[in-house]
């Protein structure tokens, strides 16, 4: 098990994908902004190699703006961190829509991905492809989908398809108010995600107690370090401050939380002991 999670994002905010509900749909980074973006990783790996420096057994996700790893950088950098002894776990946000085979090299047990499905841009049968092709390369998967109600039919084809034991989890739809869903809905989703009904609310976390700042960091490109993705107020900078003076116990300061890599962190869930070192991946 792992002593610190950090979910780290870079500058880089582009996608291959044109979904009509992402705001990086088909944005395009320009070289500067990649460079920048490969530069900030490899400081990040850096860190995260310097075991004397931090004395952490780490567990890293990366939550990019847009799609990673169709930039061979970022693969490189989970091969590189799954191969070190003090890193529990490493994963990724992806679409699967690079070259999988540039991970070849990393170790099996440590990385994991954390897979979306998006009917709007590949189709279940692509898809299944390219989980076949991370089985055949023996890597660890979950897999995701936003549960649009017109996309319901897809979303139990896509469960018939994949290995019975990997995880396909579903975000609610909650962009749409708390009256998206109709009668039977919710639980015709949560025969497919047993969590659904975690996620299909906002969960109250106003002064909860949360292992986000604790246990948990989000740590930007440049350094920046803050308890979680929701919560602005700095802690600190990776690169300057000690780690050990940015961690502590830190009550929510937020109402309610509705986003997995933030709710996951409220200790009155248990979902981090459910989860374990799959949490990166987002992987039961």
């Amino acid at each position: 098990m792992f002593d610190l999670h950090i979910n780290w994002r870079g500058p880089l905010s582009s996608c291959n994908y044109d979904c009509d509900y992402c705001p990086f749909a088909k944005q395009v980074s320009s070289r500067a902004e990649l460079q920048q973006d490969a530069a900030d990783l490899a400081r990040f790996v850096a860190w995260c190699r310097d075991v004397n420096r931090h004395r952490r057994r780490l567990s890293i996700l990366f939550t990019p703006w847009g799609e990673a790893l169709i930039r061979s950088y970022y693969a490189r950098a989970l091969v590189e961190l799954s191969n070190m002894d003090h890193v529990a776990a490493v994963a990724i946000q992806t679409n699967l829509s690079s070259q999988l085979d540039a991970l070849a090299q990393a170790e099996r047990g440590t990385l994991g991905l954390w897979t979306t499905f998006h009917p709007s841009e590949t189709s279940v049968d692509a898809f299944v492809a390219r989980c076949a092709t991370l089985d055949a390369l023996a890597i660890r998967y979950s897999v995701g989908v936003v549960g649009l109600r017109e996309h319901f039919g897809l979303i139990e084809q896509l469960r018939a398809r994949l290995r019975g034991d990997v995880y396909l989890w579903i975000n609610a739809y909650k962009s749409a108010g708390p009256g998206y869903y109709q009668a039977g809905e919710h639980e015709r989703l949560a025969a497919i995600d047993p969590l659904f009904a975690t996620n299909a609310v906002r969960q109250p976390s106003l002064a909860a107690s949360c292992a986000a700042g604790r246990e948990s960091l989000f740590v930007r490109g440049d350094g920046r370090v803050s308890r979680c993705h929701f919560v602005d107020q700095s802690l600190g900078n990776l690169y300057v401050d000690a780690l050990d003076a940015m961690l502590g116990d830190r009550p929510c300061p937020q109402s309610s939380c509705g986003c997995f890599i933030g709710y996951v962190q409220l200790d009155r869930l248990g979902l981090r002991s459910r989860f374990g070192d799959g949490l990166a991946a987002r992987m039961l």
